[in-house]
This record gives structure tokens, C-alpha cells and sequence, in this order.
């Protein structure tokens, strides 16, 4: 991992993610962390820089259209604990699952939005599943 990387995910430990889970907080009435699996994108200069907009921005969209009332917020922050980000090389590879409270995106980050989900999916899934 060049200094670059190392820069960026301090930037993403420090300020990003800590930032969107405060915004979770107020989408939803509860802080719900981030796991992020940084051995699979450490070394991913490409996917460090999409890794909040193809993932923690779409996030937050689709929870916005979940919460929109309080039996969604109340079912968010009782059914989704956390939120886990892995970087798949290969978009082919991308999956999306939501079990046990956890919500999983394993995304091919440097493809940007070719290697992410959309909001819809997202609410799509979460909207099922809680």
C-alpha cells in the first residue's frame, strides 16, 4: 500500500465513514457502524476513491426512502446492526445480501457505479428482508 492509499483510507477510518454514520443516525434514529473488509481494498487506489459514493452514499439514498415514516425507521433500527463493505475485483463477482442484521456489499469499487448497486436494489433488498 503506496502513501496515497494510506492516506485514503485514514481519510475514509477518520472523517468519511464516521460522518455517514452520523447521517444513519439521523436517517434512522440509531448509529449503525461500517465493517470494512480493508485487506480486500487497501492496495485498490481506484476503489478507495468510489467506495463512499457506490456504497455509503447509495446507502443512505435507500434508507432515506425506508425511513420515510416511523415504522420504517423502527424497522431499520431494529432489523439492520451493520453494515459490511469487501472489494471484489471483478463486477461479475458483486453481491448484495442482508442476513442476521448485517448487510453486506461486496462491490468492484474501481468500476465506480458498473461495479456497485443501485439505491433501488439496496431499499429493494432491505424493504424484504426487514
Amino acid at each position: 500500500m503506496g502513501l496515497n492509499e494510506r492516506r485514503k483510507v485514514k481519510e475514509l477510518q477518520d472523517t468519511t465513514l464516521p460522518e455517514r454514520v452520523k447521517e444513519i443516525a439521523e436517517i434512522c434514529g440509531k448509529a449503525i457502524p461500517y465493517e470494512v473488509d480493508w485487506a480486500t481494498i487497501q492496495d485498490d487506489a481506484a476503489g478507495l476513491n468510489f467506495l463512499d459514493n457506490v456504497s455509503c452514499h447509495r446507502l443512505n439514498m435507500a434508507l432515506r426512502m425506508i425511513c420515510s415514516d416511523d415504522m420504517g425507521k423502527e424497522a431499520v433500527r431494529d432489523g439492520l446492526s451493520s453494515i459490511k463493505l469487501v472489494n471484489v475485483k471483478d463486477k461479475a463477482a458483486k453481491k448484495l445480501s442482508f442476513a442476521a442484521g448485517v448487510l453486506e456489499m461486496q462491490c468492484a469499487y474501481a468500476a465506480g457505479l458498473d461495479g456497485a448497486f443501485s439505491d433501488n436494489e439496496i431499499r429493494n433488498l432491505l424493504t424484504e428482508k426487514l
